[in-house]
């Protein structure tokens, strides 16, 4: 079995895949194969169905099941060479409407963070709509001072993307970076190296919790504030899908059920 996994982390190292995928593709390969072993499934197709019965039992979510079906079809499809497709239909994904910050709230999170960089750093993740790991890999670079504008690289799906900078950082971050080589990361650690996504979510649930704002917000819900906001301003959703990087409309469309005018001037009949 290990040989196995082995091959598969290996290719998918030659596809491309980034580290998290391979991560996460081996685990749920992994959890699969020690099943229909210990549950004794010679039957593929059974092993599979009961697989993804089981974490559906458990109460885990679509998106980790779709993952694990994703991670086995890659198993005997690209490493085990089987032709055989596996008619398996993706569990529903949830559709929940993403949690938006106004910006009195950002303003409050913000406004309670006494670390000067840090502060920058949830400020640039709302301004510009970074993801998490887009801020802590963001080098010197990539930022233009003078054009008012970030080059995103090698992020989610190998895509780079330009996506804007705002002008009322700009005498900060040119503080922030001066004496740093290009090659430099922005926010780097007290230690001087690569801050972790983790240490950038627990700096910014302190600022909310601090805030008092009570919503169950994140890092991200940063990102889904900016593309709502350039949304109520009159921004077409074809920029906002190039300032996000989606590679589909409809990712970036429902951030036009969350601002619906016309929705929110219903008055209710109480």
């Amino acid at each position: 079995m290990q040989s196995i996994l082995k091959k598969m982390e290996n290719i998918m190292k030659l596809k491309g895949y980034s580290p998290r995928t391979v991560k996460s593709y081996l685990h749920y390969a992994n959890e699969y194969l020690v099943f229909a072993k210990k549950k004794n499934l010679k039957n593929r197709d059974e092993a599979i169905e009961k697989y993804l019965l089981e974490k559906q039992g458990k109460k885990q979510s679509s998106q980790t099941i779709n993952l694990a079906l994703n991670s086995i079809k890659f198993l005997y499809r690209e490493v085990l060479k089987s032709s055989k497709k596996i008619d398996l239909k993706f569990a529903k994904r949830n559709k929940k409407l993403p949690v938006i910050l106004s910006r009195k709230e950002i303003e409050k999170i913000i406004s309670q963070m006494e670390n000067s960089k840090h502060k920058l750093m949830i400020s640039l993740g709302y301004a510009a709509g970074l993801r998490v790991g887009e801020i802590i890999n963001l080098k010197v670079k990539d930022i233009n001072l003078e054009e008012l504008t970030i080059h995103i690289k090698n992020t989610k799906g190998k895509k780079d993307r330009i996506t804007v900078f705002p002008e009322k950082l700009k005498i900060d971050f040119q503080n922030l970076m001066a004496g740093k080589k290009n090659n430099c990361l922005v926010f780097e650690s007290n230690r001087g190296g690569k801050l972790t996504a983790s240490t950038a979510q627990k700096v910014f649930q302190n600022a909310l919790k601090k805030s008092g704002v009570k919503k169950d917000a994140t890092f991200h819900s940063l990102r889904h504030s900016f593309a709502t906001h350039l949304l109520e301003n009159g921004i077409d959703v074809r920029y906002v899908q190039a300032l996000l990087g989606h590679s589909n409309i409809r990712t970036t469309q429902i951030y036009t059920q969350v601002t619906n005018p016309k929705l929110k001037n219903i008055k209710s009949p109480l």
